[in-house]
């Protein structure tokens, strides 16, 4: 039996906090792509921007950590929360 990893909102918080910061590029799905990581509000969100170079897919999220314990708040922008989740673990830095 295969295990598919963590697509969790505390599994996409852990990815966008542990990775590096600004603009850097990684591959998916065997494509490339330029994706920018930014830190808003003392690291309490984040904004992920992905764009494939060379193609026409982006990938677009904010994440937002409630002051409680609670798991964090996670937008994509007008596309599937599978789409942002999938992209976010299973993109390999370059």
């Amino acid at each position: 039996m295969t295990t598919s990893p963590d697509a969790s909102p505390a599994a996409v918080w852990t990815a966008l906090t542990s990775g590096p910061r600004g603009y850097f590029t990684a591959r998916y799905e065997g494509r490339r792509y330029g994706v920018s990581n930014t830190a808003h509000a003392n690291g309490q969100s984040f904004k992920l921007y992905a764009e494939q170079l060379g193609g026409a897919d982006r990938i677009s999220l904010n994440i937002y950590r409630p002051p409680s314990s609670a798991e964090p708040a996670l937008k994509p922008c007008e596309m599937p929360i599978d789409k942002v989740t999938a992209f976010v673990v299973g993109a390999v830095l370059e």
